[in-house]
């Protein structure tokens, strides 16, 4: 019997086959508990909803009740009210006779107001101040980058081509010179610089030609004024 047992093999499907064995026992036992925790969870709680809550009732009396504040206790808030103000007064317009105006008297033009001397108004600081106002009118010369407004620029009514120099033509030199120009109320080229030139031999030249040139004024508010235009010269040797 003894070497019967000692003869018998132990191996790898023996323990294949307890492994089985006690897997199978070890997840009933598991399901079971967690069917019988499940059953008494639901189980109480369906059981402990049906019990009747008492409901708690506080009786307080009428006289352990604490007065309320008074109204009038309590401060009012400050309202800024602001100063009284002045009615304004109210003027009766009073019929003037129409002024009387001589047939022979004449108008200024707007050259002549220009050259008008200024006028004193009185400043308004205090009686007997003054204060001299020069001429109310729009700037006769703007700055030559500052930017002027306009509904209708002006056009060249007039134009006069500049001689090619006889030193650039022998030469051969070419370019082009842009000019800058002051163009007054009036159409005329009060003033001319140089803008950009390819050759200094010909900016006198353009200088020359621009100033005999004639314009349109240009026009803003239905009125004339001084703006200053870009007027380009090109030299260049007939082929």
């Amino acid at each position: 019997m003894a070497e019967k047992q000692t003869n018998e093999k132990y191996g790898a499907p023996e323990l294949k086959r307890k492994y089985q064995k006690y897997f199978s026992i070890g997840l009933a036992i598991g399901i079971g508990f967690h069917l019988i925790a499940l059953f008494t969870y639901y189980g109480a709680t369906h059981f402990g909803s049906d019990e009747e809550r008492i409901p708690v009732l506080r009786l307080i009396k009428y006289t352990d009740l604490t007065p309320p504040p008074s109204l009038l206790a309590q401060q009012v808030p400050q309202v800024a009210v602001s100063a009284p103000v002045a009615k304004p007064t109210v003027g009766i317009p009073v019929p003037v006779p129409d002024a009387e105006v001589s047939p022979e008297q004449t108008i200024a033009t707007q050259q002549e107001m220009s050259q008008a001397a200024p006028v004193d108004v009185g400043s308004g600081g205090g009686k007997g101040d003054s204060l001299v106002v020069t001429d109310m009118n729009v700037e006769d010369e703007p700055d030559i980058n500052a930017f002027i407004p306009v509904e209708r620029e002006p056009q060249p009514v007039k134009k006069v081509s500049p001689p090619y120099p006889e030193i650039a033509k022998r030469a051969g030199v070419e370019g082009k010179v842009y000019i800058k120009a002051l163009v007054d109320k009036e159409g005329r080229v009060k003033k001319a610089v140089v803008l950009k030139s390819d050759a200094e031999i010909f900016n006198q030249y353009a200088l020359d030609a621009v100033h005999q040139w004639v314009f349109t004024p240009a026009l803003m508010n239905n009125g004339p004024v001084t703006v200053w235009v870009v007027v380009p010269f090109n030299f260049q040797l007939k082929k």
